[in-house]
């Protein structure tokens, strides 16, 4: 899924303009961007968290040449996905569409029980 086609699926399910949705998809990115340039982590419960990682300096080999190079130490952004997320597509079939309507329960699985 692209950032446009998820700009879409947040306009159709919510019922908002395509424009309005992607105010909120972009405040939604910028704030966890900022937050990460901070340092600081984000936990969204039942997806994942995503944590800055110190690396420190190495000397790296580039491919082509062979040559060594020095790498200087960097943070990086991880994701580490959630238990509920892995368990969905490791279960699942894969095709849960954000523009679907929830079904009688109020979940995405068709099989109107409370799991």
């Amino acid at each position: 899924m692209t950032k446009s086609e998820l700009i879409d699926a947040v306009a159709r399910r919510s019922k908002i303009t395509k424009s309005r949705a992607e105010e909120v998809v972009n405040c939604v990115f910028d704030s966890m961007t900022k937050a990460l340039e901070r340092g600081e982590g984000i936990e969204i419960r039942g997806f994942g968290s995503f944590t800055v990682r110190q690396y420190k300096p190495y000397n790296g080999r580039n491919p082509r040449t062979g040559k060594s190079v020095p790498v200087p130490e960097k943070r990086l952004p991880f994701f580490k996905v959630g238990k509920e997320l892995k368990e969905l597509v490791n279960d699942g079939t894969g095709t849960i569409e954000l523009d679907d309507e929830d079904d009688a329960d109020g979940d995405l699985d068709g099989d109107d029980t409370d799991d």
